[in-house]
């Protein structure tokens, strides 16, 4: 199982890199072995075309929730035109994809209700995806124990900052150390993506915070090979 992160920011990312903007990062999605897209978001289909990857590839298109950074519909649209299909995911749903079995949990995004964190697996290796939210639901840790993911994407939008309102609905960066303190023992690799413009320092700063323990910075076109 792959995963290639085709966007890495939040929703205070412009949709273009304004001029001599010395980092950019798209709204967050994420795509597996070029077939499982998460997040349908404004962004995508450029992003796979810039790193490679053939948008007609897609087969499935699944969505954390209905936010205009995560979703829009004229993307599902165009990527349907080549045959990808979106299917709809509800807390506690259980959905076969071809060879991916997808499991959804809700998760602690207070603005959006409906909003659900994943669980991914092909039969060999399983994939977490928690992105929008903060802290995890007890069901999610329960599935978690369960599945023991090879690899965890966190939500990590608000940086390094500590008292902020928002840890309600998103992680800070020690929140995620917290939770990774905790759920080393039923995960193996773990990584953060969702990350505020306006709210964290520059990539190389952030991956020399988080390299102590071993938590993987993601950015755009980061493609990894789940071990």
């Amino acid at each position: 199982m792959k995963i290639l992160f085709l966007g890495t920011g939040a929703a205070d990312w412009p949709l273009k890199p304004w001029e001599n903007m010395t980092e950019f990062r798209r709204l967050s999605s994420a795509v597996i072995d070029e077939i499982l897209m998460i997040d349908p978001g404004p962004q995508v289909i450029e992003s796979l075309i810039t790193h490679g990857k053939d948008p007609k590839n897609i087969k499935y298109i699944i969505n954390t929730h209905d936010h205009a950074d995560h979703y829009r519909i004229e993307t599902v649209n165009e990527l349907a035109k080549t045959g990808a299909e979106f299917v709809e995911f509800s807390h506690g749903d259980v959905k076969q994809l071809g060879k991916y079995t997808v499991y959804a949990y809700r998760a602690n995004h207070s603005t959006c209700e409906k909003a659900v964190h994943f669980i991914i697996t092909d039969g060999e290796k399983t994939l977490f995806y928690g992105l929008d939210g903060c802290w995890l639901m007890f069901e999610e840790v329960q599935a978690i124990k369960e599945h023991k993911p090879d690899f965890a994407v966190f939500d990590a939008t608000i940086g390094d900052i500590d008292g902020d309102y928002r840890i309600f609905e998103h992680n800070n960066l020690n929140m995620v150390i917290e939770m990774r303190k905790t759920l080393m023992p039923y995960i193996k690799q773990f990584c953060i993506s969702h990350l505020a413009r306006t709210l964290h320092d520059p990539q190389v700063k952030i991956e020399e915070r988080m390299k102590p323990y071993d938590i993987i910075v993601a950015y755009d076109g980061l493609e990894l090979e789940i071990m």
